[in-house]
């Protein structure tokens, strides 16, 4: 399941601003809100109701906020780049600078876990990070996050 699937060139900010995890949150549901015609108010409570059970800082300044939205009817990504790095809460202390929203259907199940566990693989992906953090607009963010990985050497 290739990133491209579910994010689109329209649904990357190069260059958000936010000062905290809350308002971090809240910018991306009002960018997730005008792509799906969702209302912000839920996707902001969905994405709030989800960081109460942990966060979802992965580590290595990376965020994957996540929630399922009733009447949803495909997986939804976004992808933000901080202007600068907030804390998160994240697993390793660290703070974060590169956020990627998945949103799924309520009924996503097995769908959902895979689109996360292949967003954790693409952004944690040797040299993701450099090429993320030095990409210099949105175009170029895209055209890092959505190509195929190189294959392994064996």
């Amino acid at each position: 399941m290739p990133l491209l699937d579910f994010l689109s060139p329209e649904a990357v900010a190069p260059s958000l601003k936010a000062n905290s995890k809350k308002q971090a949150l809240q910018e991306l549901a009002v960018h997730a809100a005008r792509l799906t015609g969702r209302d912000e108010r839920e996707i902001f409570d969905t994405l709030l109701q989800r960081e109460r059970l942990g966060s979802t800082g992965i580590g290595e300044g990376i965020a994957i906020p996540h929630g399922k939205l009733p009447k949803l009817d495909h997986l939804f990504g976004l992808f933000a780049r901080l202007e600068k790095p907030i804390d998160f809460e994240a697993l390793d202390g660290e703070p974060v600078d590169l956020l990627f929203l998945l949103l799924a259907p309520e009924g996503a199940g097995a769908d959902h876990l895979k689109a996360l566990a292949r967003v954790a693989r693409v952004l944690r992906e040797p040299g993701c990070h450099d090429r993320i953090r030095a990409a210099r607009d949105a175009s170029a963010l895209y055209a890092v996050l959505t190509q195929e990985p190189a294959p392994h050497a064996v």
